[in-house]
């Protein structure tokens, strides 16, 4: 799961987006984050990156098998609010290994972001389709490029009563030119 940053030409602010990949290491990934954002003239950074492996109480598994399903989903959503007086939407992204959407919907409700994150006249913007203030809501599997969702499925695996281990989330200024002086090799990783 990466977090991408940019300044596209002709903006006046810098640009983020979200993009999930598969691979081996982060190396792996990168290729396919180049193409997923054209706009961005290959000159983006990362902000933040992580390797997901649990999610509430559920692992995360890569499979050989695009069709595996455990019963549950990753959901990622990205939550939408304001805060009074200040001239900016805020979001809070998030994952979420349910049953459905609404399961998922109910988790998110739960956040501290959705529960502390707007006011009266600035309930963020409803969605219809959920009826809450969600900006985006995709099954991690449907966004994937298409090149990879034709391989791989996504084991989704109840692991309750079990705490989450938590995936080590890396944040700042990574260039991927400079991929060799940031970049980890992961566990169990090559």
């Amino acid at each position: 799961m990466l977090l991408i940053g940019c300044s596209p030409a002709g903006r006046n602010t810098e640009q983020h987006d979200i993009f999930f990949g598969i691979g081996d290491d982060i190396r792996d990934v990168l290729p396919d984050a180049i193409s997923f954002w054209p706009e961005a003239n290959n000159t983006f950074h990362l902000d933040a990156w992580r390797e997901v492996t649990m999610v509430n109480g559920y692992a995360i598994e890569v499979t050989e098998n695009p069709g595996q399903n455990e019963g549950a989903h990753l959901f990622f959503i990205n939550l939408g609010g304001y805060k009074k007086g200040e001239f900016e939407e805020f979001h809070y992204k998030m994952l979420v290994a349910a049953r459905d959407k609404n399961e998922a919907i109910k988790q998110s409700k739960q956040t501290a972001f959705f529960r502390h994150t707007g006011f009266k006249g600035a309930n963020a913007h409803i969605d219809d389709k959920y009826g809450i203030a969600i900006d985006d809501m995709f099954l991690v599997k449907d966004i994937l490029p298409q090149s990879l969702k034709s391989k791989y499925g996504l084991r989704v695996i109840n692991q309750n009563p079990i705490q989450d281990a938590a995936d080590e989330i890396f944040l700042g200024y990574f260039r991927p030119d400079k991929i060799d002086k940031w970049a980890p090799v992961l566990p169990g990783n090559k």
